[in-house]
């Protein structure tokens, strides 16, 4: 799994004008695309690097500060421009590994008492942020 994770402000998330996910507060805006070799364990490892990573200010995690997180799918985060000019999304996960996958990290954020607003997969989503630095980190496992 690999996620572009920033530090904001606030996030949502809409879907045909209608909200479907939104954080109003400080916290992270976590971008996740899985690889089409990835299992529930690379999305439980994903979980706790996300709840854990201490980005927030002061060196805070969301695990210490009881910050949201908002996690949208993109499967984009896989494609492969090294030939040509089109992208290869050969590497992403399919919708039918990936979704369960999201659904996966979604769960165990929620098990380690994360607070957690989603996407919707699969969408046209409209991504809304505002980043606090800005402040963007890589996080693959």
């Amino acid at each position: 799994m690999r996620a572009v994770v920033a530090r904001v402000t606030r996030a949502s998330v809409t879907v045909d004008g209608e909200t479907v996910g939104a954080i109003d507060e400080p916290g992270l805006l976590a971008l996740v695309g899985a690889h089409r070799e990835d299992t529930a364990a690379e999305a439980r490892t994903m979980a706790r690097k996300l709840h854990e990573l201490r980005i927030l200010r002061d060196e805070q995690s969301c695990a210490t500060a009881g910050a949201p997180i908002l996690v949208v799918s993109q499967f984009t985060l896989y494609g492969d421009t090294r030939k040509g000019r089109r992208p290869s999304w050969t590497a992403a996960a399919p919708p039918e590994t990936a979704e369960p996958l999201l659904d996966k990290l979604v769960t165990e954020l929620t098990e380690r008492g994360a607070r957690v607003a989603g996407g919707r997969f699969g969408a046209k989503m409209q991504v809304h942020s505002v980043n606090d630095g800005p402040f963007t980190v890589l996080v693959e496992v």
